[in-house]
This record gives structure tokens, sequence and C-alpha cells, in this order.
């Protein structure tokens, strides 16, 4: 219980990304299921979208979780943990939304921008940290 009260934050997240990404997992399902295709895509473009939104989401997603909950057990103050989190689930719904509708465009690369951004800020906070530049 302990370590978990320690990431009160982090493990809002978590929650809030496994539940997400049930209903791109059943996407996926649903459209092998609708067309019959078992294995890759065999060409088929509605396949070939929800597969990569959802490895992107799945690529992205449990890194970032990793160092955010690195963050805060390295004692990160909540407002920059509620920022990234948020930014991690903004870019990831932006990301999301856009592959799956036009495959491309500015809400693709926004929500990469927010998704990087806690994957990059997170982990440099635990150096910072480790370095003994935070009190």
């Amino acid at each position: 219980m302990e370590l978990i009260s320690s990431l009160a934050v982090t493990t809002v997240f978590i929650a809030l990304f496994a539940l997400l990404q049930v209903p791109m997992t059943m996407a996926v399902g649903f459209r092998r299921a609708q067309t019959g295709i078992q294995f890759l895509d065999a060409g088929d473009e509605v396949l070939l979208k929800r597969m990569r939104a959802h490895g992107n989401f799945t690529e992205t997603v449990p890194m970032t979780l990793l160092a955010m909950a690195a963050a805060e057990l390295s004692g990160a103050p909540a407002y920059l943990l509620w920022a990234g989190g948020g930014a991690l689930l903004c870019g990831r719904l932006l990301h999301y939304r856009t592959l799956i509708t036009s495959g491309f465009g500015n809400g693709r690369a926004v929500g990469m921008l927010l998704t990087l951004a806690p994957l990059l800020v997170f982990p440099v906070y635990v150096f910072w940290h480790l370095a003994g530049l935070r009190n």
C-alpha cells in the first residue's frame, strides 16, 4: 500500500491508459472478424490504421508511465506529474483520432510532440534528482 500511495498520480494514469487500451485492442479485433484477416493487414487500409494506432500507443505509453513513476518516486512535484500525464493523454488521443480518421495531418504531429514531451521530461527530472540538483 505504501508504494501505491507514493505513486498516487502515476497510478491514476496507469489505470486510465489501461482502460483506453481496451477499445483500441477491440477495434483491431473487430476489424479482423469483419474481414477474416487473421495475420498482418492483407492490404486492408482500415485494419492497418487501427493496427498502427494501437501499436503506437503500445510502443510509447508503457515507457512513459515507467518514467513518470520514476519521477514520482524521485519526488517530482504534483503539477509536473499531472501536466506530463495530461500531455501524454491528450497526445495519445489526438494521435489516435488523427491516424484512424485521416492517417496523416497536424493532429498526428502534435500528438507525438505531446507524447514525447513527458517521455523526455520525466527521465530528465530523475537524472536531475539523482545528480543532487534538487533539494
